[in-house]
């Protein structure tokens, strides 16, 4: 088995929010003499192991407890509960020493300072991780040439585009070759340019320098591209744990067909069908082989229907993650 860079067990995490009732004034001065709380469990008994050099996607709908786990596993946030151990620290009690062997990029949030260049948080970073010189320059030329930053980083922050910042965001939280970087959203709002080039550094950086990569997204581009194995969480637990490959077997075995007409058609006309698009000369059906061959389905469609063209596929990914997220 490969080395474990992150064992997490029975991982729990409650929150303690106060909740009204009503609204209007009255209700806003009771509650600030008579607060009622509520117990929410945000991480509810998580066990996740991560080898070292492996890029894993974390993946789940919004509040279903990735971010959560993320700040546990980062040492923002002390779970309620249960043991983790990350490169053979526990984070929230060795903090310190823990953090400089981790990068941490969050999309919605910025290391950067607003009215300097890229450049100076660099070299502030530097600082902080006593970083030696030769590291340092041979790491921001390495970043420089792959990310395409060169004629960025001397500009000031609060000048460059949303992708040429986020670059910039990966450099801060690489810059003293952390074993293991944490990204949260780190696509979110890019264009298909921005994001391809971060994709490609992740990529690469893994290969080059065997660093650990543990991805949270929504955009399952990103998971195709970079993930082998992925986590799916929903409600504070994990609901599949298993590779890309495998997620697809993990709802029943389906195809879609998309359809071309060659003439207008109606739903009606589809009577039997699942429907998962409709226009009258495009459609794309959802067939369950057990039901019935693909092939008499098919004969079906085409002896009743005027079909121009007929096209085969596996049920999408975003399609099985819908129907894991629901299940």
């Amino acid at each position: 088995m490969d080395e474990l860079i992150i064992d997490a067990k029975n991982l729990k995490r409650t929150f303690k929010v106060s909740q009204r009732e009503k609204t209007g004034l009255f209700s806003s001065l009771k509650s600030l003499i008579i607060r009622k709380y509520v117990y929410v469990e945000a991480v509810s008994g998580i066990n996740i192991q991560i080898a070292k050099g492996e890029i894993r996607g974390l993946i789940g709908p919004n509040g279903a407890g990735k971010s959560t786990t993320i700040k546990i596993l980062s040492g923002v946030l002390h779970p309620s509960s249960g043991l983790v151990k990350v490169m053979g620290f526990t984070p929230w009690l060795e903090r310190e020493e823990y953090v400089r062997h981790i990068g941490v990029v969050f999309g919605q949030k910025s290391q950067l300072w607003w009215d300097l260049p890229p450049i100076d948080t660099f070299s502030l970073n530097r600082k902080m991780y006593r970083i030696p010189d030769r590291v340092f320059r041979e790491n921001l030329e390495y970043f420089k040439e792959i990310l395409d930053i060169g004629n960025v980083i001397t500009r000031p922050t609060r000048q460059l585009s949303l992708g040429e910042r986020m670059k910039c965001e990966l450099v801060c939280a690489m810059l003293h070759d952390p074993p293991l970087v944490f990204l949260d959203e780190p696509t979110i709002g890019l264009d298909v340019l921005s994001k391809d080039a971060i994709r490609r550094f992740i990529k690469q950086t893994n290969q080059k320098k065997r660093t650990t990569f543990i991805l949270t997204t929504h955009d399952l581009a990103d998971i195709e591209d970079l993930c082998e194995n992925v986590t799916v969480i929903n409600k504070g637990g994990i609901i599949y744990n298993g590779t890309l490959h495998n997620m697809k077997s993990f709802v029943s075995n389906k195809k879609t067909v998309e359809i071309k007409f060659a003439k207008p058609v109606t739903m009606e006309m589809l009577a039997g069908f699942k429907l998962i698009s409709f226009n009258p000369l495009d459609v794309t059906v959802e067939i369950k082989p057990e039901n019935g061959s693909i092939q008499s389905k098919l004969n079906q469609l085409i002896s009743s229907l005027p079909v121009r063209d007929i096209n085969i596929n596996d049920i999408s990914i975003e399609e099985v993650i819908k129907q894991i997220y629901t299940a």
